[in-house]
């Protein structure tokens, strides 16, 4: 077995314990579980929907400004018909799924495979570069339970990752990897405005998803002040430590159990379990209604390839 295969198979069945130990857990207070998730109410729900379709639309404006800047400026009808419908390969383990599909569907509106991938890779590190940088003041509420020494690691990383921002930094590493991968440089450098207004827009994006799991939290009687820092900022790094676990597609199970315990503090175990599991739910949901209406305007529009043709495609560039 190759050594790309083997990583491969590591992948899914790390992927799949982390599942089955999520499993595990819900299963012993499934019932306790199942008489919260019927105490939501329907404003609750609306409400933490919408903030989820919030934060898609936000990273939707982060993610396009880098790609403009880097030459490929696009209006929002063909930008969420590649940004939306290449987001459900985060859900595979890596993240190659998501840039390989984005590179196809641009490809046809003219933006080079090379630029569209780079802002692909570029948007899942910044990402859980913003998600650090809102999470980084729920460090407190981790410290208190102890892995005290995990946590200041990851303070190391936001302090290294935000040095990294600098226009000169980021564009010198951007173009270190391509020599890397034996590609040609891009036309253009990402400038310091365009690198503000993306990870402004992605903090954002991390604000309006940690305000769902809020309003879940606050619906199920948590006190709204006491779960700003578990909910709001707990969210963001629980979800951006998920994130750089590539290993596990779309962080899967890693967020939950991470989440679980920052909600500790304001909801018994099976409303914390509960809140989390709607919050999946509300999350992938938005994912799949974003990707289904990014889908229409690519399909309409002649974006996507014939399935043949596509998997041909993405197969002679995994081999490469």
């Amino acid at each position: 077995m190759s050594g790309r295969r083997l990583l491969a198979v590591g992948r899914i069945v790390l992927a799949l314990l982390v599942v089955a130990a999520v499993a595990w857990a819900i299963a012993g207070s499934w019932h306790d579980v199942r008489a919260d998730l019927a105490r939501v109410s329907l404003g609750g729900l609306a409400g933490a929907s919408a903030l989820a379709l919030l934060a898609l639309v936000l990273t939707l404006v982060g993610w396009r400004a880098m790609l403009a800047d880097l030459g490929s400026p696009l209006p929002l009808g063909p930008a969420s018909g590649v940004l939306f419908v290449g987001q459900l390969g985060k859900y595979l383990p890596g993240s190659v799924w998501t840039v390989l599909v984005q590179a196809e569907v641009a490809s046809r509106l003219g933006v080079p495979r090379r630029r569209t991938a780079v802002v692909g890779l570029l948007s899942v590190l910044l990402s859980a570069l913003a998600g650090l940088a809102v999470g980084v003041l729920a460090l407190p509420t981790l410290l208190e339970s102890g892995g005290g020494h995990v946590y200041l690691w990851l303070v190391l990383v936001l302090l290294i990752g935000l040095a990294c921002l600098h226009p000169r930094v980021l564009n010198a590493l951007i173009a270190r990897a391509l020599r890397l991968a034996r590609r040609e440089p891009l036309e253009h450098q990402l400038s310091g405005r365009a690198i503000a207004v993306t990870m402004t827009a992605f903090v954002l994006a991390w604000l309006a998803l940690g305000l769902h799991v809020w309003v879940l939290v606050t619906d199920l009687g948590g006190g709204a002040g006491a779960a700003v820092t578990p909910a709001v900022l707990g969210y963001a790094l629980a979800a951006s430590v998920a994130m750089l676990a590539v290993v596990l597609p779309a962080g899967l199970g890693l967020r939950e159990l991470l989440l679980v315990a920052l909600l500790g503090g304001v909801l018994d175990r099976p409303a914390a379990t509960a809140v989390v599991l709607l919050s999946r739910f509300i999350v992938t949901g938005a994912d799949v209604v974003a990707a289904l209406l990014g889908w229409g305007y690519a399909r309409s529009h002649h974006l996507i390839a014939a399935r043949r043709e596509a998997a041909a495609a993405g197969a002679s560039r995994l081999e490469k």
